[in-house]
Protein backbone atom coordinates (compact mmCIF):
# COMPACT_ATOMS: atom_id res chain seq x y z
CA UNK A 1 0.00 0.00 0.00
CA UNK A 2 1.28 3.48 -0.93
CA UNK A 3 0.92 6.32 0.99
CA UNK A 4 1.04 9.65 -0.35
CA UNK A 5 1.43 12.97 2.06
CA UNK A 6 -0.28 16.48 1.34
CA UNK A 7 -0.24 19.13 4.04
CA UNK A 8 -3.35 21.41 3.71
CA UNK A 9 -5.18 24.87 5.18
CA UNK A 10 -4.45 26.89 7.82
CA UNK A 11 -4.25 24.34 10.54
CA UNK A 12 -1.74 22.39 8.86
CA UNK A 13 -3.53 19.25 8.52
CA UNK A 14 -2.15 15.76 6.92
CA UNK A 15 -4.44 14.61 3.67
CA UNK A 16 -3.78 11.59 2.43
CA UNK A 17 -4.15 9.21 -0.46
CA UNK A 18 -3.62 5.58 -0.56
CA UNK A 19 -3.47 3.46 -3.29
CA UNK A 20 -2.01 -0.40 -4.30
CA UNK A 21 -1.34 -1.52 -7.76
CA UNK A 22 -4.61 -2.12 -9.30
CA UNK A 23 -4.24 2.40 -9.37
CA UNK A 24 -7.51 2.52 -7.08
CA UNK A 25 -6.93 4.89 -4.46
CA UNK A 26 -8.70 5.93 -1.47
CA UNK A 27 -8.78 10.04 -0.15
CA UNK A 28 -8.71 10.34 3.68
CA UNK A 29 -9.50 13.84 5.07
CA UNK A 30 -9.04 16.10 2.53
CA UNK A 31 -8.48 19.47 3.81
CA UNK A 32 -8.14 21.60 0.40
CA UNK A 33 -9.44 24.96 0.75
CA UNK A 34 -7.99 26.56 -1.63
CA UNK A 35 -7.48 26.38 -5.49
CA UNK A 36 -3.98 25.87 -5.43
CA UNK A 37 -4.18 22.72 -2.75
CA UNK A 38 -7.07 21.15 -4.80
CA UNK A 39 -4.83 21.55 -7.81
CA UNK A 40 -1.94 19.99 -6.11
CA UNK A 41 -4.82 16.95 -5.15
CA UNK A 42 -5.92 16.29 -8.64
CA UNK A 43 -2.31 16.41 -9.97
CA UNK A 44 -1.28 13.82 -8.15
CA UNK A 45 -3.49 11.60 -8.55
CA UNK A 46 -3.53 12.05 -12.55
CA UNK A 47 -0.03 11.87 -13.14
CA UNK A 48 -0.01 8.34 -10.95
CA UNK A 49 -2.95 7.37 -13.18
CA UNK A 50 -4.85 6.99 -9.89
CA UNK A 51 -8.74 6.37 -9.56
CA UNK A 52 -10.32 7.37 -6.60
CA UNK A 53 -12.86 5.14 -5.21
CA UNK A 54 -13.92 6.51 -1.69
CA UNK A 55 -13.93 9.29 0.29
CA UNK A 56 -13.27 8.96 3.92
CA UNK A 57 -12.92 10.52 7.38
CA UNK A 58 -11.66 9.52 10.19
CA UNK A 59 -13.21 12.36 12.18
CA UNK A 60 -15.03 15.34 11.02
CA UNK A 61 -13.40 18.33 13.16
CA UNK A 62 -13.30 21.30 10.49
CA UNK A 63 -9.84 21.20 9.44
CA UNK A 64 -10.37 17.62 8.16
CA UNK A 65 -13.24 18.31 6.35
CA UNK A 66 -12.78 21.48 4.22
CA UNK A 67 -12.21 19.55 1.12
CA UNK A 68 -14.95 17.04 1.42
CA UNK A 69 -17.24 19.13 -0.47
CA UNK A 70 -14.56 19.25 -3.74
CA UNK A 71 -13.65 15.89 -3.91
CA UNK A 72 -16.91 14.02 -3.64
CA UNK A 73 -18.10 16.55 -6.32
CA UNK A 74 -14.62 15.94 -8.51
CA UNK A 75 -15.00 12.75 -8.35
CA UNK A 76 -18.68 10.96 -7.39
CA UNK A 77 -17.76 10.00 -4.64
CA UNK A 78 -20.11 9.11 -1.29
CA UNK A 79 -18.76 10.41 2.24
CA UNK A 80 -17.62 7.65 4.76
CA UNK A 81 -16.92 7.91 8.42
CA UNK A 82 -18.68 6.55 11.61
CA UNK A 83 -22.26 7.11 12.17
CA UNK A 84 -21.01 8.64 15.86
CA UNK A 85 -18.93 11.79 13.90
CA UNK A 86 -22.56 12.87 12.04
CA UNK A 87 -23.04 15.44 14.84
CA UNK A 88 -19.67 16.82 14.47
CA UNK A 89 -19.80 17.05 10.44
CA UNK A 90 -23.19 19.30 11.50
CA UNK A 91 -21.73 21.77 13.19
CA UNK A 92 -19.01 22.20 10.28
CA UNK A 93 -20.70 25.32 9.23
CA UNK A 94 -20.26 26.61 12.89
CA UNK A 95 -16.89 25.65 13.53
CA UNK A 96 -15.55 27.43 10.38
CA UNK A 97 -17.11 30.69 11.29
CA UNK A 98 -15.82 30.53 14.52
CA UNK A 99 -11.84 30.03 13.12
CA UNK A 100 -12.42 32.61 9.93
CA UNK A 101 -12.44 29.72 7.65
CA UNK A 102 -14.40 29.52 4.29
CA UNK A 103 -16.02 26.28 4.12
CA UNK A 104 -18.34 24.67 1.45
CA UNK A 105 -20.20 22.76 3.23
CA UNK A 106 -19.85 18.72 3.58
CA UNK A 107 -22.33 16.28 1.74
CA UNK A 108 -23.61 14.17 4.62
CA UNK A 109 -22.22 10.92 5.75
CA UNK A 110 -23.30 8.29 3.27
CA UNK A 111 -22.13 5.12 4.47
CA UNK A 112 -21.03 4.52 8.15
CA UNK A 113 -17.74 3.02 8.93
CA UNK A 114 -18.09 0.15 11.55
CA UNK A 115 -15.37 -0.28 13.97
CA UNK A 116 -13.81 -4.54 13.57
CA UNK A 117 -14.82 -4.28 9.72
CA UNK A 118 -12.48 -3.68 7.02
CA UNK A 119 -12.45 -0.71 4.29
CA UNK A 120 -11.94 -2.27 0.86
CA UNK A 121 -10.38 -1.12 -2.14
CA UNK A 122 -8.48 -2.62 -5.10
CA UNK A 123 -6.43 -5.77 -3.78
CA UNK A 124 -5.58 -3.70 -0.13
CA UNK A 125 -8.03 -4.57 3.02
CA UNK A 126 -7.81 -1.70 6.26
CA UNK A 127 -9.07 -2.91 9.59
CA UNK A 128 -11.47 -0.16 11.06
CA UNK A 129 -9.97 0.66 14.73
CA UNK A 130 -12.89 2.66 16.91
CA UNK A 131 -10.66 5.28 18.70
CA UNK A 132 -12.54 7.95 20.29
CA UNK A 133 -11.57 10.99 22.76
CA UNK A 134 -10.34 13.15 20.60
CA UNK A 135 -13.85 13.18 19.11
CA UNK A 136 -16.30 10.95 19.59
CA UNK A 137 -16.11 8.60 17.09
CA UNK A 138 -12.88 9.10 15.75
CA UNK A 139 -11.63 6.07 13.52
CA UNK A 140 -7.87 4.59 12.71
CA UNK A 141 -7.37 2.60 9.47
CA UNK A 142 -4.73 -0.44 9.73
CA UNK A 143 -3.06 -2.15 6.86
CA UNK A 144 -1.47 -4.91 8.88
CA UNK A 145 0.72 -6.59 5.63
CA UNK A 146 2.50 -3.22 5.37
CA UNK A 147 2.58 -1.97 9.06
CA UNK A 148 0.98 1.49 8.59
CA UNK A 149 -1.71 2.97 10.29
CA UNK A 150 -3.69 6.19 9.09
CA UNK A 151 -4.81 7.63 12.51
CA UNK A 152 -6.15 10.95 12.04
CA UNK A 153 -5.73 13.43 15.55
CA UNK A 154 -5.31 10.56 18.00
CA UNK A 155 -1.65 10.09 17.88
CA UNK A 156 1.18 12.13 17.17
CA UNK A 157 4.72 12.41 17.10
CA UNK A 158 5.59 12.90 20.91
CA UNK A 159 1.92 14.02 21.63
CA UNK A 160 -1.35 12.55 21.40
CA UNK A 161 -4.85 14.82 19.98
CA UNK A 162 -6.54 17.38 22.19
CA UNK A 163 -9.40 16.39 24.45
CA UNK A 164 -10.63 19.95 24.94
CA UNK A 165 -13.02 20.01 22.05
CA UNK A 166 -17.14 19.42 22.11
CA UNK A 167 -17.29 15.34 22.39
CA UNK A 168 -13.58 14.58 23.88
CA UNK A 169 -12.16 12.80 26.68
CA UNK A 170 -8.60 12.29 27.79
CA UNK A 171 -8.93 9.13 29.32
CA UNK A 172 -11.12 7.70 26.87
CA UNK A 173 -8.34 8.80 24.09
CA UNK A 174 -5.82 7.08 26.20
CA UNK A 175 -7.72 4.13 27.02
CA UNK A 176 -8.28 4.03 23.13
CA UNK A 177 -4.71 4.38 22.38
CA UNK A 178 -3.64 1.60 24.86
CA UNK A 179 -6.47 -0.79 23.13
CA UNK A 180 -5.64 -0.21 19.62
CA UNK A 181 -2.67 1.23 18.47
CA UNK A 182 -0.11 -0.03 21.33
CA UNK A 183 -1.04 -3.36 20.59
CA UNK A 184 0.17 -3.09 17.06
CA UNK A 185 3.89 -4.35 16.35
CA UNK A 186 6.31 -1.97 17.10
CA UNK A 187 7.12 -0.90 13.14
CA UNK A 188 4.18 0.08 12.38
CA UNK A 189 4.56 3.31 10.81
CA UNK A 190 1.92 6.09 12.42
CA UNK A 191 0.56 8.64 9.77
CA UNK A 192 -1.55 11.01 12.09
CA UNK A 193 -3.52 13.89 11.32
CA UNK A 194 -0.71 16.71 11.75
CA UNK A 195 3.01 16.56 11.46
CA UNK A 196 5.17 13.95 10.82
CA UNK A 197 4.97 10.36 10.24
CA UNK A 198 6.17 7.78 12.89
CA UNK A 199 6.34 4.40 14.38
CA UNK A 200 4.40 2.73 17.64
CA UNK A 201 7.11 1.52 19.22
CA UNK A 202 8.81 5.27 19.04
CA UNK A 203 5.78 6.32 20.77
CA UNK A 204 5.38 3.59 23.31
CA UNK A 205 9.25 4.48 24.44
CA UNK A 206 8.98 8.19 24.16
CA UNK A 207 5.87 9.66 24.02
CA UNK A 208 5.40 11.89 27.15
CA UNK A 209 1.63 10.98 27.49
CA UNK A 210 1.51 7.41 27.32
CA UNK A 211 4.28 6.80 30.16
Amino acid sequence: MQVKTFTFNGFQENTYVISDATQQCVIIDPGCNTPAEQTQLVDYIETEGLEPVRLVNTHCHIDHILGNAYVASKYHLPLEAHEGEAIVLAAGEMSGKIYGVPYDPSPLISTYLVPGEYLRFGETSLEILFTPGHSPASICLHHRQSKQVIAGDVLFQGSVGRSDLPGGDHDTLISSIRRELLTLDDTTIVYPGHGPSTTIGEERRTNPFLQ
